[in-house]
């Protein structure tokens, strides 16, 4: 017969394997994730790889070497890195700039034309780059026939590449910023106005410190997607001086030689350290992003 204690036993024991069990299936399903990571750091300071092993000319375990990594002795790799920023930061300002505070408007503003306006940035967020693309080149056509702004922001010009990603992450930008907007409270709003405070002076001192963590999330997306973007500065930009990393590393591959899968990934780590150092700079806020105010009424 079984005694209380023994049932007390099996039930405590029970208990704490359905508490470990979401851990096990979370750590056995990041398990592929960490070694992916493993393989690419091993592999960029390796000659060749055998699994995550490290694998000489002779085929025996070891022939660590820097030789993946001579691609930083060479110009063209600064010059599209920078771009590459250039692009990045272009789309953390001005996605962010314009999106708050077109949010901001939509968000605290009663207008004609403002369901209208919400609806169609919804649209917009729905069409794919590559159906725009004949229509995009048109446009950086267009500007580069301006005699100034032209060659800042016309066809195969890194500004080009820039406006046209802001233009194409705008739409959800807005929904975001609007989101964090409508969960603000009225009440400092309000005071600051009674007060005499101009609407721009309200958004900039009073409303945007409160919406970092929404700030922070918009920032980072909109990094690592001007970061990594491939298809818009390969479509709109010609050669090396404009192009940035992603289109630098698709040079790696060819149809007549076999693909350098070492350097490959000494490259994409390359281009992955940046974002950690963003993520790193912008994680407290991101993280607090629950943190805004109550949800107020409009």
């Amino acid at each position: 017969m079984t005694t209380r204690f023994e049932t007390e036993q099996k039930s405590g024991l029970l208990q704490r394997i359905l508490t470990a069990l979401p851990y096990v299936v979370l750590t056995i399903s990041i398990v592929p994730i960490i070694i992916g990571f493993v393989w690419i750091i091993v592999a960029t300071f390796s000659y060749r790889t055998q699994g995550i092993l490290p694998i000489n000319a002779q085929g025996k375990i070891g022939g660590l070497t820097l030789q993946n990594w001579t691609f930083l002795l060479d110009a063209k790799i600064w010059r599209v890195t920078f771009n590459s920023a250039m692009i990045a930061l272009g789309m953390v300002v001005g996605v962010g700039f314009l999106s708050s505070l077109t949010g901001y408007a939509l968000s605290r503003m009663n207008f004609r034309g403002r369901k209208t306006f919400l609806g169609m940035t919804l649209v917009l967020h729905a069409f794919r780059p590559e159906l725009l693309l004949i229509a995009i080149f048109q446009v950086l056509l267009f500007i580069a026939g301006i005699p100034i702004a032209g060659k800042a922001f016309g066809f195969n010009t890194v500004g080009g590449v820039a406006i046209v990603m802001v233009s194409l992450e705008l739409p959800l930008g807005i929904w975001l910023m609007k989101g964090f907007f409508d969960n603000i409270s009225w009440d400092m709003e309000r005071a600051a106005l009674i007060d005499g405070a101009s609407r721009f002076r309200v958004w900039w001192e009073i409303i945007l410190p409160q919406i970092k963590p929404g700030i922070a999330a918009l920032a980072i997306f909109n990094f690592i997607s001007g970061w990594n973007a491939y298809l818009i500065p390969y479509t709109f930009t010609i050669g090396t001086k404009v192009s940035n990393l992603s289109v630098f590393l698709n040079q790696f591959s060819s149809d007549t030689s076999p693909m350098g899968w070492n350097q490959v990934a000494a490259v994409g780590l390359f281009q992955l350290i940046p974002i950690l150092i963003f993520f790193i700079f912008t994680q407290e806020a991101l993280l607090n992003i629950y943190g805004g105010g109550t949800k107020g009424g409009a």
